[in-house]
């Protein structure tokens, strides 16, 4: 049977939901460590669902911090251009069209270079590294995105991969957070999927097919007040 969920809105994280873009990811930071002198190894495991700002300042003395969150920057994008898009990604966010946001660790340019290389319209809402105080797992991100959809946070669905971006969707209180990919399975998501390939919009809000869910829901999802 599927799974049906109420919502008015979806917020969506982006890399690790709607495109692959780890492989391009770690190429960039592999380069970057190695160009400061770090080793790689040590860099990668915390790249993952952080802000880079936040990854910089754990490795480099803040007077050349600026330079490295820039040179950072340079490269991410350099390498955005063999972004995929995950399954389902692209149709799914056409399909919500005005009723969805991005909420990423990214930068706004990074944001755009991946999701233009993967053929995925950016939504009108997008909240990126720079427009938040404090990155996942605090919730500022998720709260900012429904505020300027105009949607009540609860009636909302978050899209996350991560152990930090289901916390901090957790944290922001919407309806439910949907964890897509296995590595979510060890997260505290409501729903665990494998992609989005077979998730639909439906007059209610979304409904996930049986073959795609890998941990199904421990409570009803199907209610919520109000309709898209």
């Amino acid at each position: 049977m599927p799974t049906d969920v109420a919502c008015t809105a979806v917020l969506f994280d982006c890399d690790g939901v709607l495109v692959d873009s780890v492989d391009s990811g770690e190429r960039a930071w592999t380069r970057w460590a190695r160009e400061y002198g770090l080793d790689p190894a040590v860099v990668l495991p915390g790249i993952h669902g952080r802000r880079s700002m936040e990854t910089v300042r754990l490795f480099l003395p803040e007077d050349a911090r600026a330079a490295g969150l820039a040179r950072i920057e340079d490269i991410e994008i350099s390498e955005a251009t063999d972004t995929e898009p995950l399954p389902g990604a692209r149709e799914l966010v056409a399909a919500m069209t005005a009723d969805c946001a991005i909420v990423t660790s990214a930068s706004a340019a990074l944001l755009a270079a991946r999701l233009g290389a993967a053929g995925i319209s950016l939504p009108s809402v997008t909240v990126t590294a720079a427009d938040v105080r404090a990155g996942k797992p605090a919730p500022e991100g998720y709260l900012l995105a429904a505020r300027q959809l105009g949607r009540q946070i609860e009636h909302c669905v978050i899209f996350e991969d991560s152990v930090t971006g289901v916390a901090a969707g957790i944290a922001a209180g919407p309806h439910c957070v949907v964890g897509v990919g296995e590595r979510a399975l060890d997260t505290p998501a409501d729903i665990v999927v494998r992609d989005l390939s077979g998730t639909r919009r439906t007059e209610h809000g979304l409904r996930f097919a049986e073959a795609s869910i890998l941990r199904s829901p421990g409570r009803d999802l199907g209610q919520c007040t109000v309709v898209l």
